[in-house]
């Protein structure tokens, strides 16, 4: 299979190929020979909505590039499910305020909403992703932040830490800019309490990760990059007030239950460090090239920028190269965020757009321009582009970058994803489901008529986009916008009609049967009013034209519909069928 990158020189190459390059060079320099890693972070605290998609599509474009080109690549997903529960998020089915007994416990030790198939919380809301993730093509290595750290796999890291601790702090105090007055005046030699900037907030908005928690500054005891949870109520508002280095004895107190324990770190599964030191140890951990970050890491104090310091002096590591990327918005909806209700996810994306399409809207835009995705209106004019550039594809008149964002959306290394065998307008499908009502009997008429040369035999052609047409019209499409046909001719609009308007529809009319195809149709209602005004059906419209073609236009959706607008004329007829078109429209 030629790869994307093959086609083009490093000059003209799409944003994914020129990533690969640095990524292909890093890993050579950094770990050569051995398989190069690109990581993403996802944290199952709620819907995992189409902005966290983001931070797995661009490590996943890139990566299939790199695979493309014979590499051997590891994808890692980091699910941060250790992470606390940190609050009730509004709109999830299944769950009331009862849920917020179980804030600040790890999301795996959360229960499931009620009804839920999975054991747990975030077992419940990865599987909406691990299946969307599938459908999607990508290829990753997911990797539960419970299991690495119940099982001890970071134990060494964390006892790293522990010794480094006051390392770590004066990192962390190099951005600590606002100074709590009161602890300002401490006396004792103890440190003053220092507040950081909230940026919980902001980093689960960009889905990077576990941006949930403090950085373990705090305590009389001084500073710990690491939070117990609780032997007790199993939250994490503990606070440790002593470590020796030497026996990893910890000691720790619960703010909430009063619960206090004494444990050695060699030997405790209970607890994780910090998300500012979390983060940076696990590159180091993983051997991360690449690792894409939201626009709100570049800010000084966030994670990203702490976390190149932290794993380079603390770790010995090098922090991965990658961009900031830009917000997804939802049609006119601005930037998503997880913790409000109601934001769509990949699934739903998935309900009304083919994997293909989904692919393309982030493999078009580079990483750091924002765009949003189509549940309106709009999704008919991005299926129609998506359409064009197939076409473009097809006669070979496409632009080398368009090319290569086309075929990273059809396929991966590993082949081309299911598609649509008889790929008719999005628009077109979704005018006929609509007026059809999903019948299939008279959805099949109605698109084998479209081109009567070829026509559609089985609605199995037109699947899986007629599917997701369907969809669309069901639940994006407000009943009160559903068109639905007249059963009887609007007697009161027709005796209403003057010489020209009842000559505008006997020209239809009498044009139905010759015209009877989706070309023919349109030939025939934008010619109407072009031999009304003495030209040829094929003349060029003026401005005139163009308002007597509205009216025209008008008159026939009230006719049909009871309406001004509705679905595209011709694809109207053609789903009403000629002789209810007739009666209609008064013979």
């Amino acid at each position: 299979m030629q790869t994307v990158a093959q086609s083009q020189s490093s000059t003209e190459t799409d944003w994914v190929s020129r990533f690969a390059d640095d990524v292909i060079a890093e890993s050579e320099r950094r770990a050569p020979g051995k398989p190069v890693v690109v990581a993403s972070g996802l944290s199952p605290s709620g819907p995992i909505h189409l902005g966290n998609l983001r931070e797995v599509m661009t490590p996943h474009l890139v990566a299939d590039e790199i695979r493309r080109r014979g590499y051997t690549v590891r994808h890692l997903i980091s699910w941060d499910d250790y992470d606390r529960y940190r609050k009730v998020p509004n709109g999830v089915p299944g769950i009331d305020e009862s849920w917020a007994e179980h804030i600040g416990k790890p999301l795996t030790s959360v229960p499931a909403p009620a009804g839920s198939a999975y054991p747990n919380w975030a077992e419940h809301f990865k599987a909406a992703m691990t299946a969307a993730l599938d459908e999607l093509g990508v290829e990753y290595d997911g990797i539960s932040q419970t299991e690495q750290y119940t099982a001890g796999t970071y134990r060494e890291q964390i006892l790293h830490a522990m010794r480094h601790r006051a390392d770590i702090d004066a990192v962390l105090d190099r951005y600590r800019t606002k100074k709590d007055p009161a602890a300002a005046g401490a006396k004792g030699g103890k440190k003053p309490q220092q507040k950081k900037v909230d940026e919980a907030e902001l980093e689960a908005e960009a889905g990077s990760g576990a941006a949930n928690e403090d950085d373990g500054s705090g305590g009389s005891s001084g500073y710990f990059p690491y939070k117990p949870y609780c032997g007790n109520c199993e939250k994490d508002l503990t606070t440790v007030t002593s470590y020796d280095d030497d026996s990893t004895e910890l000691n720790y107190t619960c703010t909430a239950c009063g619960f206090a324990e004494t444990v050695r770190l060699s030997e405790f599964n209970r607890g994780k460090l910090v998300w500012k030191v979390d983060w940076p140890m696990r590159w180091a951990y993983e051997g991360v090239i690449f690792e894409p970050s939201g626009v709100d890491h570049s800010s000084p104090g966030s994670s990203f920028v702490v976390g190149g310091q932290i794993v380079r002096e603390i770790f010995d590591g090098v922090q991965p190269i990658g961009p900031m990327y830009a917000f997804v918005g939802i049609s006119g909806m601005a930037k998503m965020s997880s913790s409000k209700g109601g934001v769509p996810t990949p699934a739903d994306a998935l309900k009304i757009m083919e994997a293909p399409l989904l692919r393309w809207l982030y493999a078009r835009r580079k990483p750091n321009q924002s765009f949003k995705i189509a549940f309106d209106q709009e999704i008919q004019r991005l299926y129609d582009e998506w359409d064009s550039l197939a076409r473009k594809v097809a006669d070979g008149s496409v632009l080398p970058a368009d090319a290569a964002a086309y075929a990273r959306a059809i396929g991966t290394a590993a082949g081309e994803l299911p598609s649509t065998p008889r790929p008719l307008p999005y628009r077109t499908l979704a005018s006929v489901v609509d007026i059809t009502a999903g019948h299939d009997e008279q959805t099949l008429r109605i698109l084998s008529e479209l081109d009567p040369e070829n026509p559609l035999t089985s609605l199995d052609e037109a699947r899986p986009r007629l599917d997701r047409a369907e969809n669309w019209i069901t639940s994006q499409v407000p009943a009160e916008a559903r068109t639905i046909v007249r059963d009887e001719p609007d007697k009161e609009l027709l005796g209403s009609l003057d010489e020209q308007g009842r000559q505008s529809l006997r020209l239809l009319v009498e044009g139905l049967d010759s015209h009877w195809s989706l070309d023919g149709l349109t030939t025939l209602v934008y010619g109407v009013p072009k031999i009304l005004a003495g030209l040829e059906p094929d003349a060029k419209p003026t401005p005139e034209l163009k308002v007597a073609q509205r009216s025209f236009f008008a008159l026939l959706y009230r006719l049909l519909v009871s309406r001004d607008t509705g679905p595209r004329l011709p694809t109207l007829l053609l789903a009403v069928g000629a002789d209810r078109v007739r009666r209609l429209l008064g013979e």
